[in-house]
């Protein structure tokens, strides 16, 4: 989000689209303001939704500071790094494959280079403590409860007050205090992730309990259980409840591998911030002596000729990273198990299996799905529906508007009618990628410009999850045409189909 005032202009977050591969081509497109006139970033925490795209803003002539709390600073070095290597390689890969013959190169979004320039601009605050990120603003951070160093963020400037929740944990979360923030604005921009759900609640020790029945039913089987697990803040909890539970004797004696050196850095900046969290007592749970943190890739393939192993990789959502290793490897196992405890958005590897997919494209081959596919919701890092709820309530009165943002398109419409509910003459605004508000005190947002119309068609699954569903489907289906002479005559007619499409096109293109 930009916010103007005069001739100065600053960012609250400059994070990468994530799902689809056509939401995740609008990374590429051009910012919609000239980042050298960023006068500098607010940033609410380090996941990459957040943050990955200022790399992209340093490249491109953005050299102000990047405000934020220390925790998310320390992350900040770790989280880009990684980002940048993950283009890199990315495009790297892209540009190996022999079907791209002929194709222009493709180009990483940004660099390793680029991510570390971009981290060195970061100046932390702590919470609670008032800062002018440029002149004109003033703002101070609150505590979101999301992972380390989250939190949402106050900001004032030409008499209008303005919160920004950030991502909002849930109650009762490992590690964190419980969101807080003041009451009393003229604007609240509230995220809404899990808008249309309301989940079981759940203490730590029944969130253990769940996992501690998944970890023997999976080893029961005598085969692995493989977690995508996000590096940042996902894998600690899921640590954390491991050691509890290892020490308590409640789960079998097997090893248990982080697969993910991001995750491993994310752990030391954990640890070293272990004061300052709850349900660490001081202490550094992560060197628990069934923990082992894998590094390099050929110990990551040797994981391939294990079994009876508790496997813990990136990327949480399945889409980059060494989990694609390790479900290539496992999927087809009759034995195995494969456990999210995190959530997916549409278009996502990880989505497309936990809608039931029998088999899956990865890394250009088909993969059969024989392994249990299990979920755990008690692990988000996210405020459901209800929770979501009191927060805004507990921000009241609000005098202008409340935009919700940071959700598909059912879960942001879902809040609203639940928060409408409460006040039907309320401004609520869900507003679109590009549009633009004046903002005023204790009035109504003003709707000065409209945004882009093809977002709703972007967030959800594209072309691309047909395509990989379609193909990995085919050789199946083909298979049950019983002579060649039909499977050719099959081919052929679908062949036909596409050369309609492109004579119609060239036929437009003539008339033009």
């Amino acid at each position: 989000m930009e916010l103007r005032l005069g001739d100065r202009s600053i960012l609250v977050d400059c994070g990468l689209f994530q799902g689809s591969r056509s939401l995740e081509t609008l990374n590429h497109g051009d910012f919609s303001f000239d980042p050298r006139k960023i006068d500098a970033v607010v940033l609410t925490h380090a996941h990459i939704d957040h943050c990955g795209l200022l790399p992209k803003l340093s490249a491109q002539g953005f050299d102000r500071p990047i405000w934020c709390t220390p925790a998310t600073s320390d992350l900040l070095e770790y989280m880009l790094a990684d980002a940048g290597r993950i283009q890199e390689s990315e495009a790297d890969r892209r540009n190996r494959r022999r079907d791209r013959a002929g194709e222009s190169q493709f180009v990483p979004l940004y660099t390793e280079e680029d991510a570390l320039r971009a981290w060195r601009l970061s100046r932390p605050v702590p919470l609670s403590e008032w800062f002018d990120p440029v002149p004109g603003f003033r703002a101070r951070f609150w505590n979101a409860g999301h992972i380390l160093g989250a939190a949402s963020v106050e900001i004032e400037a030409a008499g209008v007050r303005l919160l920004f929740s950030g991502d909002l944990g849930p109650d009762n979360k490992a590690f964190h205090p419980d969101p807080q923030a003041p009451s009393g604005l003229d604007h609240v921009v509230c995220e809404s992730t899990y808008g249309d759900r309301a989940r079981e609640k759940f203490t730590i020790e029944q969130r253990r309990s769940q996992l501690e029945a998944e970890i023997k039913q999976a080893l029961a089987n005598s085969g692995n259980l493989v977690i995508p697990s996000f590096a940042l803040e996902r894998t600690q909890e899921l640590l954390l409840d491991l050691a509890r539970l290892a020490d308590a004797n409640r789960i079998p004696n097997v090893p248990i591998f982080v697969d993910s050196p991001l995750a491993s850095r994310a752990t030391k900046v954990f640890a070293a911030h272990a004061s300052e969290m709850e349900d660490m007592d001081g202490q550094d749970v992560f060197r628990h002596p069934s923990i082992h943190y894998v590094e390099d890739v050929a110990e990551s393939i040797r994981l391939n000729t294990i079994s009876g192993a508790i496997i813990m990789a990136a990327s949480g959502m399945c889409e980059a990273g060494r989990i694609r290793h390790h479900l290539k490897h496992n999927l087809f196992r009759r034995e195995s198990t494969v456990l999210f405890v995190g959530f997916q958005a549409k278009g996502t590897l990880g989505r497309v299996l936990l809608d039931g997919a029998q088999r899956v494209r990865i890394s250009g081959e088909d993969v059969n799905v024989r392994a249990r596919i299990r979920r755990i919701d008690s692990y988000s890092a996210h405020a459901d529906r209800d929770e979501l709820h009191r927060w805004i309530a507990a921000r009241r009165p609000i005098a202008g508007s409340l935009f919700l943002d940071h959700g598909e398109q059912e879960a942001v419409a879902s809040l609203r009618e639940l928060v409408q509910a409460d006040d039907p003459a309320a401004s609520i605004v869900t507003p679109q990628i590009g549009e633009t508000y004046a903002l005023e005190p204790g009035a109504p947002a003003r709707r000065v410009q409209t945004g882009r119309v093809d977002m709703d068609l972007l967030a959800g699954p594209d072309w691309q999850n047909d395509y990989a569903d379609f193909v990995t489907h085919l050789k199946q289906h083909l298979g049950r045409i019983r002579s060649e002479r039909a499977r050719r005559e099959a081919l052929a007619q679908m062949r036909r189909v596409l050369d309609t499409y492109e004579d119609a096109r060239h036929r437009r293109s003539t008339a033009k």
